[in-house]
């Protein structure tokens, strides 16, 4: 029964149906609550909803079930995204990609949430932190008749510790009322609530010191002394065998100092020696496979460090040892790799010298072979005639509004050739079509620097910021593609559309709902934030309210007014 009704919410996320996706997939939980896949699914679906806090809570409970499961750590960074807590989206996908190295959906999102973390404030915490870390936090909601009656309930209570924890957790809450009054409370504004039409007036906040972590340096392990032993009288044999031993030494310092010459031939002809000497040390095999690399012949590097691992595994020699051996083969089947599959098995190679020894060289190793491979099976791949025909079927699908078929051949004539900005304009369409606007968002973007004179790009970006609210960013982009096609009707209504939702908050024209959306979104702006936040603005505001003659000055002013126009399109203040 949970895999019939899986499949029905798989069916119904492809198709765009995102309620009824998690409608079915929360049937199937009930069925089987211990089932990793089903949190994560549903998860997913949250995310196309834009219900990023549901999402994250499935994403936690996902990888609470399976925590080596590397997709449980991608829904968790998604969701991290989508509540704007990037540092933490960077940790999630870590996490992942530290189970899953190869996995291109993870080192994505990782690149996508540092690019996202770079732009948020340098000190990587949000300003309110400061106000909810201030001295009279508490005096001051005890004193709003308002927000004392908050201190009597316990999930209130518990909201405004994790966000005194954490601050940038107010993400979260921004969308409860009550969060929306402690905020006006605190910044001792006094916040629009849905239906009312109130001004505003700017506290002052006191900045809050920034801690510094340490990170603990690992203890150091001490030699534990090697036991000393009695002199005694050594046999004949046990005598020749230690005098062989250092003849074979000298021979491989010998072959050292000849390698260090770029004497090669010596070198190889002193490291055999040391081999005839003493067979029970590989290092003078893997010091002979060295100069074989270094010479170009790689077949006999090859085949001098499967000797050197046959044989440290027979005497159980140092595991760093059998790696370096490990190593030297990856090193030598990169040499001779031609095609993307011959880099499989310098892969292989690197892979298991590091279960012997996670060196971090070897490790750097691994990421140049796997990116090497990825490299030569794109330009293998490569097909423009096949990416044409490929884009052709995706539009044939995308007329007959079959969208997740369309994406399919999409993404396949990107494969074939990753440079042509028209596919990545198609697919945004269909990522648009089918609620899946961050993805969307991401292609036009591409589609973009692909080609900034292409106005397609911007028309797609402009439609998905307007779907997803952020109608001033929406506006910028099609005032942008202007610039290229300045007769561009599609632009052009882009822009008018925008202005209409823009004006509603200055009008009054919001419904209570539609306003303390837009009043939580913008609040989760960074610019907003730093505007509530400036003391020069706090004081504009209050020249609004209490001194009307001043506050036409600062009207004069086009930096200020166009800071004031910001709060009055975000819905955090309205001017009368």
């Amino acid at each position: 029964m949970a895999d019939e009704a899986k499949a029905k919410g798989n069916a119904a996320f492809s198709a765009g149906r995102f309620e009824e996706a998690v409608q079915h997939f929360s049937d199937a939980i009930t069925l089987a609550p211990s089932n990793h896949v089903l949190y994560s699914n549903r998860s997913a679906a949250h995310a196309s909803l834009h219900r990023y806090a549901e999402a994250l809570d499935d994403a936690k409970k996902t990888v609470e079930l399976k925590p080596d499961w590397a997709k449980g750590y991608s829904r968790l960074g998604a969701a991290h995204i989508g509540l704007g807590n990037a540092e933490d989206a960077v940790s999630a996908y870590q996490k992942g990609l530290e189970l899953d190295p190869s996995n291109e959906g993870l080192k994505s999102g990782l690149a996508d949430a540092k690019a996202a973390a770079a732009r948020a404030r340098p000190a990587g915490a949000s300003p309110f932190g400061q106000i909810f870390n201030g001295p009279d936090v508490w005096s001051k909601l005890t004193a709003d008749p308002t927000t004392r009656a908050y201190l009597q309930q316990p999930d209130f209570l518990q909201m405004m510790r994790e966000v005194q924890k954490n601050p940038n957790m107010i993400n979260m809450y921004l969308q409860d009322q009550r969060m929306m009054n402690v905020l006006g409370v605190l910044l001792n504004v006094k916040m629009r609530a849905g239906g009312d039409d109130m001004e505003r007036e700017m506290g002052s906040s006191e900045a809050e010191p920034e801690s510094t972590k340490r990170a603990a340096e690992p203890e150091k392990k001490v030699p534990e002394p090697e036991p000393e032993t009695e002199p005694m009288e050594v046999p004949e044999e046990e005598k020749t065998a230690k005098e062989r031993k250092a003849e074979a030494q000298k021979e491989k310092e010998k072959g050292n100092a000849a390698y260090k010459k770029k004497d090669f031939e010596t070198a190889i002809a002193h490291y055999t020696k040391a081999m005839e000497l003493d067979d029970e040390d590989i290092s003078y095999i893997t010091n002979r496979a060295a100069v074989y690399l270094e010479m170009g012949k790689y077949d006999e590097c090859i085949n001098d460090c499967d000797k050197a691992v046959e044989r440290g595994r027979e005497l159980r020699s140092d595991y760093k040892m059998i790696a370096r051996a490990l190593t030297r083969k990856g090193n030598a089947l990169m040499k001779l790799a031609k095609t993307s599959k011959d880099y499989d098995l310098a892969i292989e190679a690197f892979q298991k010298a590091l279960t012997e020894h996670r060196n971090p060289d070897t490790l750097n190793k691994l990421n140049d072979a796997e990116r090497a491979k990825k490299e030569l099976e794109q330009q293998e791949y490569f097909d423009p005639k096949i990416a044409d025909e490929e884009r052709e079927k995706g539009n044939d699908f995308f007329k007959q509004q079959k969208y997740p078929e369309a994406v399919r051949h999409y993404t396949e004539a990107l494969k074939r050739n990753p440079k042509d900005p028209r596919v990545y304009s198609n697919r945004a369409a269909c990522y648009t079509k089918l609620g899946a606007l961050p993805e969307g968002l991401k292609d036009a973007e591409k589609c973009i620097e692909l080609d900034p004179t292409f106005t397609k790009g911007y028309t797609r970006k402009g439609a998905v910021q307007f779907f997803m609210k952020e109608y001033e960013k929406a506006m910028q982009t099609y005032q942008e593609g202007l610039k290229h096609d300045p007769n561009n009707q599609e632009l052009t209504d882009g822009i008018r559309r925008c202005v209409e939702q823009v004006n509603k908050a200055g009008r009054g024209d919001l419904t209570p709902e539609e306003l303390q959306e837009r009043q939580a979104k913008g609040m989760q702006d960074p610019e907003i934030q730093g505007i509530l936040t400036d003391p020069i603005m706090r004081q504009v505001l209050i020249d609004f309210q209490e001194n009307p003659s001043t506050a036409q000055n600062h009207l004069k002013n086009p930096q200020v007014m166009n800071k004031i126009q910001r709060l009055v399109n975000a819905g955090i203040v309205q001017i009368k």
